[in-house]
């Protein structure tokens, strides 16, 4: 059996073999068994969004293959479940959708030319290093004409049978046309943030609604169709599980494959994984913070990843893979993301949270399966077994101090982790 100790701890990556020994250790963290109703993971990724195609494009060829290998490549984070905006996203250029022309129900004028500009080359560019990205979209509006009022942010989808039909198949129509450019959707979530009522592109949803509009609506379009794409519930930004998760799914259970959650959508990940447990879950949108890429926030994202896996995530998504410093939006505020573009100097920066997701994306690949783990750590830890035999521990140490750990499996092993650690063991029969 081989080992290999990957750690970070504010400080560059490191990659040194495990030292074994027989020293007395402070605590013991034990992998298990695969978990009782886990799914087999799916896979991590990030979101395309226009913002970040723009970041990169100010640099040269080889600077902006750099990051998109260090995104997508084998020694890096091999992103494979990656989410694409239908429309104008928060971090969209401006706000557009794919079509404007007032009343057009039957979607006459259905088009991505403007994707072909932005987000397309982006997606290409991260095909080209890994070709079995699986894809999913939701909106963050649907056209201005379809909404009460008419703006593209705030406001609600008309609830007419004439415009969920054609809303409907704008979403067949933006399947159809992805397809034809190499880029299979493999499923789709009928609106971002549903409770988010914001100045930036954005509709409000309630439960109900979106159970009726994926029942009788989006589902029937994509069979009549012929599209096998996946319908999830999603990307919900909510916990109240009672008034909004609940009506959707049992008014449209045959229809959903899955959950989307983001944000607030964590304080429920538990009850919902507990209710259903074979629904898969999607975490849609890492938490994004205020672009100051802190420690201490890249512990926070340690937490919530460790948190959305440990209740039922089999895929992960950040937000914003690459941004200009600070991360500032379209619509006003700023937002981490895990590599920043300095367009004025060329300067290209890894941030915290890049290597917080190296610690889990370099190294657990989809078909992994989830390890029981018990011990003093175990709460801050995670373990997966990949289909090649490996075994994967994910481990932070968020105390002040180093801590010496036993790491019991197959054979004890004996690490020390440093003050407030991020650390990756992979243990190769």
């Amino acid at each position: 059996m081989s080992h290999q100790i990957i750690t970070t701890a504010a400080l560059p990556w490191i990659c040194r073999p495990l030292v074994l020994s027989a020293q007395k250790s402070e605590v013991v963290l034990s992998i298990g068994g695969p978990a009782a109703h886990a799914h087999p993971w799916r896979g991590f990724g990030g979101c395309f969004n226009e913002l970040g195609w723009e970041a990169l494009q100010g640099l040269d060829a080889a600077a902006r293959d750099a990051i998109l290998e260090a995104l997508f490549g084998q020694e890096g984070c091999r992103f494979t479940h990656c989410r694409v905006p239908i429309g104008a996203s928060d971090y969209a250029l401006e706000w557009y959708s794919h079509n404007d022309s007032d009343g057009d129900l039957e979607m006459t004028h259905f088009s991505i030319a403007r994707d072909e500009r932005f987000l397309l080359p982006y997606i290409k560019a991260a095909q080209a290093i890994q070709p079995k990205i699986e894809f999913f979209a939701s909106p963050w509006s649907p056209p201005v004409w379809m909404k009460f009022p008419r703006a593209y942010n705030y406001g609600t989808l008309l609830w007419t049978p004439e415009i969920l039909k054609a809303y409907a198949l704008y979403f067949v129509k933006f399947i159809k046309a992805y397809a034809e450019k190499g880029v299979p959707i493999a499923q789709v979530h009928p609106q971002n943030e549903p409770v988010a009522d914001q100045k930036f592109p954005s509709c409000l949803w309630t439960g109900p609604q979106m159970g009726e509009f994926i029942r009788d609506h989006l589902v029937p379009a994509l069979h009549r169709h012929g599209l096998p794409v996946d319908v999830y519930l999603g990307t919900l930004n909510t916990a109240d599980f009672n008034g909004f998760f609940l009506p959707a799914l049992m008014d449209a259970k045959d229809a959903i494959a899955g959950a989307g959650l983001q944000w607030a959508g964590k304080d429920m990940a538990q009850r919902v994984h507990g209710a259903f447990p074979s629904l898969p879950i999607t975490q849609t949108e890492n938490e994004c913070g205020d672009g100051k890429q802190t420690w201490d926030y890249a512990e926070h994202v340690f937490g919530l990843l460790r948190h959305y896996i440990a209740n039922g995530a089999s895929a992960y998504v950040y937000w914003n893979m690459v941004l200009q410093p600070g991360g500032r939006s379209t619509w006003g505020w700023n937002q981490n993301a895990m590599i920043t573009v300095d367009l004025a100097t060329k300067a290209v920066v890894y941030t915290h949270e890049f290597y917080v997701m190296k610690h889990f994306a370099g190294f657990i690949a989809p078909g992994a399966r989830l390890l029981e783990l018990s011990g003093a750590l175990s709460a801050n830890a995670l373990a997966f077994r990949n289909t090649d035999g490996s075994t994967v521990l994910v481990v932070n140490n968020p105390l002040p101090r180093s801590v010496t750990v036993e790491i019991a499996g197959a054979i004890p092993l004996h690490a020390e982790l440093p003050a407030r650690s991020f650390n990756t063991f992979v243990l190769t029969a």
